[in-house]
């Protein structure tokens, strides 16, 4: 090793952060028979069950005649006590007498939420305490809206102190990404194992059936049922899809993954959605049942809806279950209804797909109670006469296009 080398590594920079931050817990102590533990003798309690926060078990101790003799009953005490062995733990502490008349004007002592002078409580060992002496004077609780049904409840928060130094790993070994999409695809190129040809007019396509059926249900169906019939077929005939699109669900199938070189290539038309090869695969996602490729579909044909393409987009939606590209289609269509009704798609959505003008029409009555909640006359006018032109063709003025991104996660 040279000298610039030992120098280097001498040299070399490092960092370090201390953090120190609160684990905190809760818990709810009901004193039932309050009257009945009244005289039990000053600097004698009544005990919560243990309650484990951050990594030590606590209890409450409720003092009904009060802990110091000095005070001759005169207030009762409250405190939080270390039930677990411990040394020098250090917490913040909360307690709160609950108004039980629903006004919320509870009694809180709290660490929290303000700045300590000294810093958190320590606890030394096992059975330390941290509480009030004089936490209520006793004449005054017994009339007050914190006794209820001689019952009163006690909540407590604790938040223990921990500290911790955060360093950079010195050498770090990098996970490379999964690439069991490549390894499938490689079956699928090189047919190797393959059991089961498809036929798409007249180009063959080799697959597995085994990566088929962990796929798509319909594919595990019809495999499945061919073994119980004992009628396994080698070859199957597809004669309602094109062999492009039959090749790009197959890439998907196996590589998870959709061929975005020849997606991009293959952007559709404004007029005409539905002859892309987008549009093709979301049909054969839904023929196959193929949840995720469905989603995909979408997410690309939402980047491409526009006033020409929203009409035939929306048909496309519907027919093919495609409901998160519906529900984009719609709410789109019904912000930009002047500029929709004019164009060919809309046309087209009338003669098609009759029924989805009523549902339009429900969107673009929740978009007018959207963004006019507090004139709902105005919105019931506007949604009226709004089904009137829906019903014959007409046109609405004064609505602006809406320019607007509309995104799909893909799950």
């Amino acid at each position: 090793m040279s000298d610039n080398e030992k120098k280097a590594l001498v040299n070399s920079p490092t960092s370090s952060r201390s953090i120190t931050e609160t684990v905190n817990g809760s818990h709810h102590f009901v004193i039932q028979g309050y009257s009945l533990a009244k005289g039990m003798g000053i600097g004698k309690h009544i005990a919560s069950d243990n309650f484990t926060i951050g990594g030590y078990q606590w209890a409450i101790y409720f003092y009904p005649d009060g802990k110091n003799p000095e005070d001759n009953s005169t207030y009762v005490s409250v405190f939080i006590a270390l039930a677990s062995e411990g040394t020098d733990v250090r917490a913040l502490f909360e307690l709160t007498l609950v108004d039980q008349s629903g006004k919320e004007k509870h009694k809180i002592h709290s660490h929290f939420d303000r700045s300590l002078e000294s810093g958190p409580y320590t606890l030394k060992y096992r059975g330390s305490m941290w509480g009030y002496k004089r936490f209520y004077r006793r004449a005054l609780l017994e009339s007050s809206d914190y006794l209820k049904d001689d019952c009163l409840r006690i909540n407590c928060t604790v938040g223990v102190v921990v500290s911790a130094v955060d360093c950079p790993r010195l050498h770090s070994i990098k996970v490379p990404e999964s690439d069991i999409g490549s390894h499938f695809g490689m079956l699928l190129d090189n047919k190797e194992g393959s059991d089961v040809v498809f036929n798409v007019s007249g180009q063959k396509f080799h697959a597995h059936k085994l990566v088929l059926a962990a796929r798509s249900p319909v594919f595990r169906s019809v495999f499945f049922k061919q073994d119980e019939d004992g009628d396994e077929h080698d070859e199957i005939d597809v004669a309602d899809m094109e062999p492009k699109v039959f090749k790009a669900m197959l890439h998907f199938i196996y590589r998870d993954a959709l061929m975005e070189d020849e997606l991009g290539s293959s952007s559709f038309s404004e007029i005409c959605v539905s002859d892309s090869l987008i549009a093709k695969l979301l049909a054969a996602a839904d023929k196959y049942d193929l949840g995720r490729l469905r989603r995909m579909c979408e997410s690309h044909l939402c980047k491409g809806i526009s006033v020409n393409s929203v009409g035939r987009a929306l048909a496309l939606a519907d027919r093919y279950h495609a409901t998160e590209l519906k529900a984009v289609c719609l709410r789109f269509a019904a912000e930009n209804l002047a500029a929709v009704m004019r164009s060919d798609g809309f046309e087209y959505l009338k003669e098609k797909c009759p029924k989805l003008q009523s549902e339009l029409l429900k969107t673009v009555a929740g978009c007018e109670d959207d963004d006019s909640s507090s004139n709902s006359g105005g919105a019931a006018g506007k949604s009226r006469s709004v089904c009137g032109q829906l019903s014959d063709g007409g046109d609405t003025n004064g609505r602006r296009v809406r320019q607007r991104t509309w995104v799909l996660e893909q799950s």
